[in-house]
C-alpha cells in the first residue's frame, strides 16, 4: 500500500503476521482441521483426514493470499482547506485505488485524528474492482487553535470467506492548521496624521536599484518623460532623473504572551481573545497596504526576514500572512515577566504604527510601554483585565482602580488605550479607540473602555 505522497508501509513479519490476523472463524476452522487430522490418524480414517486437511488449509491459504496482496492498494488524503479558523470545519477527502489485477475483498478504512477534532472516522468499502477506486470524506472541527496531525491511514483487509483480517498503516501524515478567528475591522484612522499611518503607502526617493541617488544616463526603455533636459544640455547626452518610489508604511502588532498576565484557559479566555485580536489586526493592516510584523514580549519577530523583520514586497504579503497565522496557531504563554525584550526591538527607531494586545500590567511594565510610545508614530493599546474574564458576570461592577491607573499612565504617555471587558467585540473597540483619539467620546464613556 502506498500513501498519496509516495509513502509505503513497512514490511513486518511473515507467516506469523498473517496467522495473527486470523478471525474467530479462521481460528475455528484451523482448530477443527487439526482435530480432524489427529482423529483420522488415531482412527485410521482416510476420508476424515482429507476433510481435516481441507479445514486446516483453508484459513492458512486465505491468510497467505491476503498477506501477499497487501501492497496492491494505494491511498491518498486531501485537506480542504489545510488552514481553517477556529470553530470552522474542514473536509478530509480519502481516496483508495486498487492497483492490482484482482478485485479486493471487503475493506474497512480508518483514519487516526486527534480527539479534539471529533470521533475517529471509520468506513466500510465494498469490493473494489481491478483498477477501480473509492472516495469517501469526513469533516473535522476544532474550537482550539493549533496544528493537528491526521494519520496514518489504516486499512483492514479481509478475505471473501472472512477467515483473516490484516490491518495495515500508511506512512504518510497530513497536518491541519487551526488558526485564530479573524474578525473584519472597520477602516478608521486611529493615529490621525502620525507618521507611519495613513493610506498604507508613502512616497520616498529611491536610494538604490535602477534609480540611483543621482541622475544617470538614458537607458533603452526609459520613459522619455523622465529625461532631465537641463542636465542633458550640460553633459551632452540624455540624462534621466530619479523619481519617487512608493514605500509601504509600517505597523508592528505586539502580543503580550506572559503567563502571569492572564488568568483562565479555553477558547473563551482572555488570552485567546488577545490572540484572535492580534490575528485580526495583522490581516486588517495587510489589507490596508501596510508592511507589518508580529512581535511578542520575548522579542520574537515574525516574519523576521526583510528590512527590520517586516513583510517584504506586496507579492510576499500572502506568504508573510500565512507565516504569522501559523505562528499564532501554536503560540502559547511565555515564561517571561516583562516587556523589556520587546522594547529592545522597538528602540532602534521609528517603527510606524504600534498596536498592542496586553494582559495585566504592573507599574514597571506600564513604564516600559510608555517608552515604546516614543519609538512609534502612533500607538494603540487594548488592555485585557483578566479578573473580569474569569469572574462570573454580575450586575455589580468589580473594582477598576488598578486598571484605571494603568490606562491613565498609558494615555499620558501618548497611547490610545482602551480596556477589553469580557465578551467584547473587537470591531466596536476599534471604533472606540478612534473616537477616543479624536475626542468624540466623552471622558466618562471611555473611562471603563468597555462597549455596552
Amino acid at each position: 500500500m502506498s500513501g498519496g505522497t509516495g509513502g509505503t508501509e513497512d514490511e513486518k513479519g511473515g507467516l506469523r503476521t498473517a496467522l495473527a490476523g486470523l478471525t474467530t472463524r479462521g481460528r475455528s476452522f484451523l482448530a477443527a482441521g487439526v482435530a480432524a487430522v489427529i482423529c483420522a490418524y488415531v482412527l485410521g480414517q482416510s476420508d476424515l483426514l482429507r476433510v481435516g486437511l481441507l479445514l486446516a488449509a483453508l484459513p492458512l491459504v486465505c491468510a497467505t493470499v491476503l498477506y501477499r496482496t497487501r501492497y496492491r492498494v494505494a491511498g491518498s488524503r486531501r485537506l480542504s482547506p489545510g488552514r481553517v479558523p477556529a470553530g470552522s470545519e474542514a473536509r478530509v477527502h480519502l481516496r483508495m485505488d486498487n492497483v492490482s489485477r484482482l478485485p479486493t475483498g471487503l475493506l474497512m478504512l480508518q483514519d487516526r485524528v486527534p480527539y479534539v477534532l471529533g470521533p475517529r472516522p471509520r468506513f466500510v468499502l465494498d469490493r473494489v474492482e481491478a483498477g477501480g477506486r473509492r472516495e469517501v470524506s469526513y469533516r473535522v472541527r476544532s474550537d482550539l487553535r493549533g496544528r493537528y496531525p491526521l494519520g496514518p491511514l489504516q486499512l483492514r483487509l479481509t478475505d471473501p470467506f472472512g477467515m483473516c483480517e490484516l490491518t495495515r498503516s500508511f506512512s504518510t501524515y497530513d497536518t491541519l492548521t487551526v488558526i485564530p478567528r479573524v474578525e473584519p475591522l472597520p477602516t478608521v484612522r486611529l493615529t490621525g496624521e502620525a507618521k507611519g499611518y495613513g493610506e498604507g503607502r508613502q512616497r520616498s526617493l529611491a536610494l538604490a536599484g535602477e534609480d540611483d541617488i543621482i541622475p544617470r544616463g538614458y537607458r533603452y526603455g526609459d520613459d522619455l518623460r523622465r529625461v532631465h533636459w537641463r542636465l542633458t544640455a550640460r553633459y551632452g547626452e540624455l540624462m534621466v532623473r530619479r523619481e519617487e518610489q512608493p514605500q509601504r508604511s509600517r505597523c508592528t502588532v505586539l502580543l503580550d504572551t506572559r503567563g502571569i498576565a492572564y488568568q483562565g484557559a479555553g477558547p473563551d479566555s482572555a488570552f485567546e481573545w488577545a490572540v484572535s485580536g492580534t490575528a485580526s489586526s495583522l490581516v486588517h493592516m495587510l489589507e490596508r497596504g501596510f508592511s507589518v510584523r508580529l512581535l511578542t514580549d520575548d522579542g520574537s519577530s515574525v516574519p523576521g526576514e526583510g528590512a527590520d523583520g517586516f513583510t517584504g514586497a506586496s507579492q510576499q504579503s500572502a506568504d508573510a500572512a500565512g507565516l504569522m497565522m501559523d505562528t499564532l496557531a501554536v503560540i502559547d504563554h511565555s515564561d517571561g515577566t516583562g516587556l523589556s525584550r520587546a522594547y529592545d526591538i522597538l528602540r532602534s527607531g521609528n517603527e510606524g504604527l504600534l498596536i498592542a494586545f496586553l494582559g495585566d500590567l504592573d507599574e514597571e511594565q506600564t513604564t516600559v510601554l510608555a517608552k515604546m510610545r516614543q519609538r512609534s508614530g502612533g500607538a494603540v493599546a487594548f488592555l485585557l483585565d483578566s479578573e473580569t474574564w474569569v469572574r462570573e458576570p454580575t450586575d455589580v461592577p468589580g473594582p477598576l482602580g488598578r486598571s484605571e491607573d494603568r490606562l491613565r499612565m498609558l494615555r499620558e504617555a501618548g497611547w490610545t488605550a482602551v480596556t477589553v471587558p469580557r465578551g467584547a467585540d473587537l470591531a466596536d473597540l476599534w471604533r472606540l479607540a478612534d473616537r477616543q483619539r479624536t475626542g468624540a467620546a466623552s471622558t466618562g464613556s471611555t473611562a471603563g473602555g468597555g462597549v455596552r
